[in-house]
């Protein structure tokens, strides 16, 4: 995955970076996948192994894991790093979202 690729990503999508080997990450990963898909759903997820891709992440300062960034209109507009909720995902992103789509 380079750059390039994530400009096919569209104008909104979720980056979701991680590695195997986190075992936070492994568990969140899911539930952050079924709170996109069934609440937001013109949000496109994207997960990132920062193992496979760490220019990837680097370029995008991310050096921890797990790490969401959020792209409205293709601007980051919410970080999540480390610890951090579902529901606490769920409502920055409500915020952006319903401006845009509702």
């Amino acid at each position: 995955m380079s750059a390039d690729l994530l400009k096919e990503f569209g104008e909104n999508y979720l980056l979701y970076f991680s590695h195997d080997s986190c075992s936070v990450c492994t568990v969140l990963k899911p539930k952050v996948e079924e709170m996109i898909s069934g609440l937001f759903p013109k949000l496109n997820f994207h997960y990132i192994d920062i193992k496979d891709f760490p220019e990837l992440a680097a370029n995008y300062g991310v050096f921890t894991v797990p790490v969401v960034l959020v792209f409205f209109e293709k601007k980051e507009v919410i970080r999540k790093t480390r610890s951090f909720s579902v529901k606490e995902l769920q409502e920055s992103i409500e915020r952006y979202y319903n401006l845009l789509f509702d």
